[in-house]
């Protein structure tokens, strides 16, 4: 069970933890971890925080792959995760196309909106770490705090480029693991404010 004010973190999937495919991620064994990434956020468990995916999944509305695949590549996460003492809380995911027009597609914030409505929190300043402006401006939009990972679609891009037309305070991180490394040193979920 989580806790009322837990340190909540919200994550991008493919491109973010594991490797992208432009031809889409459609089966656990094409699911793969990118390096470092699922020791980064065992480590943010061990630090306290609950780490939730929110991720688009549109392969399933286009037919790629169904459920039962989607399913089996989150138990090899899960499993391979436990493997190194990490945990995923929930995972979150939109199985329409952009065609669909629905709301919990990102760019859209309906995702994080369920992810507070599900926790009972609000999402006011929760970090949320992307590979793309879309992950960003979902977040953004629900309250979040912008981390983009220079990982996935992002790969290659120089902080300065990787910024620009980012959701205002995004910042940037060379991999999940710089990010994690990143939350554990300011060791709260939710900036200081005045």
């Amino acid at each position: 069970m989580i806790e009322r004010n837990p340190k909540l973190v919200i994550l991008d999937r493919d491109g973010t933890i594991n490797h992208d495919r432009d031809d889409y991620v459609k089966s656990p064994e094409e699911w793969e971890p990118l390096p470092g990434a699922l020791e980064a956020i065992a480590r943010l468990n061990h630090a306290g925080w609950h780490v939730v995916i929110a991720s688009n999944q549109s392969g399933l509305g286009r037919g790629l792959f169904d459920v039962a695949s989607l399913n089996a590549m989150h138990e090899k996460l899960h499993k391979r995760l436990a493997a190194v003492g990490g945990r995923i809380d929930a995972i979150f995911y939109c199985p329409h196309t952009p065609e669909d027009a629905c709301g919990c597609r990102k760019p859209l914030p309906g995702l994080f909106e369920q992810i507070g409505a599900r926790f009972g929190v609000s999402l006011k300043g929760v970090p949320t770490a992307g590979d793309t402006r879309r992950d960003l401006e979902a977040g953004s939009a629900a309250g979040c705090e912008p981390h983009l990972v220079l990982t996935g679609k992002s790969a290659g891009l120089a902080p300065e480029v990787a910024r620009q037309g980012l959701p205002e305070g995004t910042q940037v991180h060379a991999d999940l693991a710089a990010f994690a490394d990143h939350l554990i040193a300011r060791g709260t979920h939710r900036p200081a404010t005045a």
